[in-house]
């Protein structure tokens, strides 16, 4: 056994007295344990310990007591006297030499020393193969390392400790250290035909998004979706990526289930603020595709991968989950569920719970009792929400209304289901863009069911969100800020929280916070489209038109049909009059779009400017169709006046727009395609009466 004391030549040159006396006092501390398991101390090496046992067991058991005694010691101890050590254990030949003890099993116990964390015990896997059997703690692989001066790779494991993570802990079972998987296209046969389950966890619960010249959904990624994104070159070891679940049910319908529990756990990890979990947006592009866990680890920028599947026959449930380590492929823990369908919700919080344990994050205050939380007791309802989660992530006009339905019923089963409640907010908020439900009812609509939600759950991220972006829509700035600020404190890592508040502050003229709030939101969602976009959107503004293409074209490479990015990449060719170009971006953006005026605006404005004054009449009379049937498209009859270059029709459009609250309106202030008509005074009136006067 190799032991170190964490920090202590740092802690020498700061403040060599104390770090003097807290040598000593953790030396009389291990020395009194030594013989209780018959260690002999061969020597100390600093400020650490050589000690030799007589067994691998009596190593380990004696290693958990030494952390147990440093770990109650500092519970009483002030923080600048708080000590954790590192422990390596191996079990070799040794020779003994005037003293000393010489040899490999010498050597690769002082190696495998530093691999272990603050605080752990880090073993080779000869000796987990010894122990594992009798030990109580629970032994997990982390891999294969490389070690200095030792010629062939060595397996390594580490010991949890009985206090960490406890309750996690109970249902963990003792693994013998790992082999590296088959590639995940060969494990996914092989679980077929064993008729084994496995579940990837990707849980994003509710999950939309909202681009800056108006709302939009963030579609779900296409077949193009691995492209890399910008993220810096480690990936934190606390970081993991929840994949799609695989169906292994009979029945396909069953998908939604699957996907469900996906979301859910990446939901409930994501509440922890000590692991970076990439959004659902992100993790859900590799659904049915067989890359390989490097490339995954690679494009989402993780160190960890958690997959498997889920099978449904009747109401019993069978499902496998693996947490793989990227680095090697190593399986870090696996197990088996077979649960009762009303166990589900249960479940959902016991997987979570051991990724935590087995990834060594803590768990700060409060945030145990969030991953324990369950939303509803009544299966029923939850089955509903799932089923609405399913629908609403295909984000069209139908499934957008059908998921409506599925979260209506879902509160007709269950009231309290403050869940239920934001996904009722959140398809209020997507049906404008889709449907014909006017954007004002919507809007009222939405901001009364994220307020019902709050009312049930006021640590509800999601629902602060929401409520931010009614506020916003509203042109209440403060309130929609202190909503943001609410959602993202208590749900740090929800990237949705920060794309919104990033536009928001982009419409404050505050750009440097919102390129870090959006910065921030392409680390927690490297692969998201929507977020691309907003990228995009803030080189725009700022005249960086190729950097702002190149930002656009990434978003449709990661989802070809994604109208929010053809319609940006638009804009940008209408300011380096690239008409034609323009106006075959707006296109492609309406032909997937049903009977709405989304886009109308801009595609008119582009056959005004481009002098094509026949088209840009045709669509000021589509225009003043929807008109009359309450759609607030004011804004885009403005649009696409000031193409035609008739400025009296202009501003009138623009205060029927502000009159209106149409949506877009907000990009009066900022938006360079309305640069010609910005000094007017009846615009800087209208600017001020939105609070958006500099």
């Amino acid at each position: 056994m190799f032991t170190d004391l964490v920090g202590y030549s740092a802690l020498t040159q700061r403040n060599e007295k104390l770090a003097l006396e807290l040598l000593e006092e953790h030396r009389r501390l291990f020395r009194e344990l030594f013989p209780k398991f018959e260690g002999r101390e061969v020597e100390t090496t600093g400020d650490g310990f050589l000690v030799e046992f007589g067994s691998s067991l009596a190593a380990a058991r004696c290693a958990i007591e030494m952390q147990r005694a440093i770990s109650t010691r500092n519970l009483s101890a002030a923080p600048d006297r708080q000590i954790q050590v590192r422990i390596g254990i191996h079990v070799g030949d040794v020779v003994h030499k005037d003293g000393h003890v010489l040899g490999d099993g010498v050597n690769i116990a002082a190696r495998l020393q530093p691999l272990a964390e603050p605080g752990g015990i880090c073993i080779s896997e000869d000796v987990a193969r010894q122990i594992q059997h009798n030990l109580e703690a629970v032994v997990v692989s982390i891999g294969q390392a490389a070690l200095k001066n030792i010629r062939l790779p060595v397996k390594v494991c580490r010991i949890v400790l009985p206090w960490e993570k406890q309750e996690a802990a109970r249902s963990a079972e003792v693994q013998q250290p790992e082999k590296p998987m088959a590639p995940r296209s060969q494990w996914k046969w092989a679980l077929a035909l064993l008729a084994i389950v496995s579940i990837a966890i990707a849980g994003g619960g509710v999950w939309w998004t909202k681009q800056r010249f108006g709302v939009a959904s963030n579609p779900t990624p296409g077949s193009q979706g691995t492209s890399a994104s910008a993220t810096p070159a480690v990936p934190d070891t606390k970081s993991v990526a929840v994949l799609p679940f695989v169906n292994m049910s009979s029945d396909k319908e069953n998908e939604y289930l699957s996907d469900g529990l996906s979301e859910e756990l990446i939901t409930a990890l994501t509440q922890v603020r000590g692991l970076r979990v990439p959004a659902r947006t992100s993790c859900f592009v590799f659904k049915g595709k067989t890359d390989d866990i490097q490339k995954i680890g690679q494009l989402l920028h993780v160190a960890n991968v958690l997959e498997g599947s889920v099978s449904q026959s009747g109401n019993k449930l069978r499902i496998t989950v693996q947490l793989i380590k990227v680095a090697d492929g190593f399986h870090l823990w696996a197990t088996n569920y077979d649960r009762e369908m009303s166990d589900l919700l249960a479940l959902r919080s016991e997987i979570a719970q051991q990724v935590v344990a087995v990834m060594r994050v803590q768990l700060l205050h409060g945030e145990r009792k969030q991953l324990e939380k369950k939303g509803t007791e009544n299966p029923e309802a939850h089955r509903l929400y799932l089923l609405g989660c399913s629908l609403w992530n295909q984000r069209t006009g139908d499934s957008a209304k059908r998921a409506l339905e599925y979260f209506e019923q879902a509160l007709l089963k269950d009231p309290k289901y403050a869940l239920a409640q934001v996904g009722v907010a959140n398809c209020y908020i997507l049906l404008p863009e889709y449907a014909d439900v006017p954007g004002r009812e919507a809007t009222t609509k939405a901001r009364a069911a994220a307020l019902t939600a709050l009312k049930l759950d006021e640590t509800l991220g999601e629902a602060h969100a929401v409520l931010a972006l009614t506020r916003e829509i509203e042109r209440d700035w403060p309130g929609a800020e202190a909503e943001y600020r609410q959602a993202i404190e208590l749900t740090p890592n929800y990237a949705t929280a920060h794309q919104w508040y990033a536009g928001c502050l982009r419409l404050l003229g505050r750009f440097d916070e919102a390129h870090r709030e959006i910065e921030r939101a392409q680390e927690l969602d490297p692969l998201s489209p929507i977020i691309k976009v907003n990228v995009g959107v803030n080189f725009f503004l700022q005249g960086h038109y190729d950097q702002a293409i190149a930002a656009y074209r990434a978003a449709i490479e990661l989802n070809p049909n994604f109208r929010v990015a053809h319609q940006m990449l638009g804009n940008v060719y209408l300011m380096k009059q690239m008409y034609s170009e323009a106006m075959t971006e707006f296109q492609t953006m309406r032909e997937s779009i049903g009977n709405v005026p989304y886009g109308l605006g801009d595609l008119g404005y582009a056959y005004g400017i481009s002098g094509r004054v026949k088209e840009a009449s045709q669509v000021l009379d589509e225009l003043t169709g929807f008109l009359g049937k309450g759609y607030e498209v004011q804004y885009g009859m403005a649009q696409v006046y000031n193409g035609l270059g008739d400025r009296e029709k202009t501003l009138d459009w623009l205060e029927k727009a502000v009159e209106a609250q149409s949506d877009g309106i907000t990009d009066l202030d900022y938006n360079p395609l309305w640069q010609n008509v910005r000094s007017e005074p009846r615009v800087l009136a209208l600017l001020k009466k939105m609070g958006m006067e500099k």
